[in-house]
């Protein structure tokens, strides 16, 4: 028989002058198991979370003995698969070294050298790497940088971006403003969140015409132009061309403005390249990376400049540093891992690995097009998306998919696949062969 934990009600009563105290909450009695409050969870009603104890390769291993074939790599991180040998082995020999030091008047090599080595990979003079600890932080780095651009050579007003509808670019404050505030989870928050403009994607000349003239109405106002590049991942894996990602570069350039590129889900190979922008064959100003950056291990991040946005910040004057700094910022351990991950990207055909998915998930997915409720079927890269006529029950379709031997975790409208880039055919075709029966099924 589960125990429960007495919750008693919070006052703004003081105890030392014997005011009576304002109830705010009633009290209650919450069960146990709700110490750990997870992500993106009505803690009341949702059901029981499945215990992890393992993960290899592709899969996870519960406590009660299942293997599920991982169809999302843990949230898109884990591109090389679970515990590959060669990130473990350079974690254990930065961890025996330094786990940790502050990147506040101290460097070491594990940073340096990761630094170096994006800059080397990312197109262009994207020269500048300043790390975070998150994909979200990275964007609101970006967005101060944008930002901080501006003032530091003098122009004042231009403090908003313009993002566009179907994106997500994180959960913190800054970020959930440049979100689409249709996407719901953001709505809440309205009147506490920094105003800016969420437009619709241009997907064709007539709405890049009108969406240049909008720039040229509010240029003195806006700082930078943010889209995440090919796909708009969280907000519903919303595919575009890369002609977008060119006329976004060329009306930056036209009325002086910054282009962001938030790659955080799309870098490191997930659509076919290392970066998604290389497709459009486009250098941002700035770019996000996240996610995979190291191998699904632990989390980092980077907000990338190019040498102009830097040059900005170079200065005699203290006040035109950015002044921002994540404690564990660079963090050692972690840059082992993302070294041991480039190494991975340089040894071995993982970009020959997501074409073969492609491929397969093309082939085994285009078959869901002919389920009722199913209104499109599309693949990029690494990631197979089933959209629907209407947001599904997820906890169901989650214990159908369960019941299959995989992990599939829908999210709005859409359910989608992002393996990792090492996931054997069969685990493929057990993932979209879940996907076709449990959809079926439900239709």
């Amino acid at each position: 028989m589960s125990s429960t934990v007495p919750i008693g009600p919070l006052s703004t009563g003081s105890p030392s002058t014997g005011t009576a105290p304002s109830t705010i909450l009633p009290s209650t009695i919450l069960p146990t198991g709700t110490a750990l409050w997870r992500p993106y969870t009505q803690m009341k009603t949702a059901l029981p979370p499945l215990r992890a104890v393992g993960t290899s390769g592709a899969r996870i291993r519960l406590e009660d003995g299942r293997e599920l074939v991982d169809g999302i790599a843990s949230w898109w991180t884990a591109c090389h698969g679970y515990n590959h040998p060669h990130i473990a082995a350079a974690i254990r020999r930065q961890l025996a070294a330094m786990p940790h030091v502050m990147l506040g008047g101290l460097v070491h090599e594990p940073a340096e050298r990761l630094a170096a080595r994006l800059a080397s990979l990312l197109p262009g003079d994207l020269d500048h790497v300043f790390f975070s600890d998150s994909g979200s932080v990275s964007v609101e780095v970006a967005i101060k940088m944008a930002t901080q651009f501006w003032l530091n050579r003098g122009e004042r007003g231009r403090t908003r971006l313009v993002a566009f509808e179907g994106g997500y670019h994180g959960d913190t404050i800054g970020t959930m403003a440049v979100c689409d505030p249709e996407e719901g989870m953001h709505s809440l928050f309205t009147g506490l969140l920094p105003s800016h403009h969420v437009v619709r994607l241009p997907r064709d000349e007539r709405e890049h015409e009108a969406f240049d003239a909008m720039l040229a109405a509010r240029a003195p106002t806006l700082a930078a132009i943010l889209v995440e590049p090919l796909v708009q991942g969280a907000g519903g894996m919303i595919f575009h061309p890369p002609e977008v990602l060119r006329r976004l570069r060329q009306s930056a350039d036209r009325h002086g403005l910054l282009l962001i590129l938030d790659e955080v889900f799309t870098g490191f190979g997930r659509t076919g390249s290392l970066f998604a922008c290389q497709q459009a064959g486009i250098v941002p100003d700035i770019i996000t990376l996240s996610k995979a950056l190291t191998g699904g291990t632990m989390g980092l991040a980077a907000t990338v400049a190019r040498q102009h946005v830097f040059k900005a910040f170079w200065s005699d004057d203290p006040r035109a540093a950015l002044m921002h700094g994540p404690t564990f910022m660079g963090n050692p351990l972690a840059c082992a891992a993302a070294n041991a991950s480039l190494d991975l990207f340089e040894t071995e055909d993982r970009l020959v690995q997501v074409a073969a998915i492609a491929r397969q998930m093309g082939d085994e997915l285009a078959p869901c097009r002919d389920l009722p409720g199913v209104r499109d079927v599309r693949v990029l890269g690494a990631t197979g998306v089933v959209q629907l006529d209407a947001p599904p029950d997820h906890d169901a379709l989650r214990r159908r998919f369960v019941e299959q031997g995989v992990w599939v975790r829908p999210i709005r409208d859409i359910v989608y696949l992002t393996p990792a880039f090492t996931i054997a055919p069969d685990e493929l075709s057990k993932l979209s062969g879940a996907i076709r029966q449990v959809l079926g099924a439900a239709t």
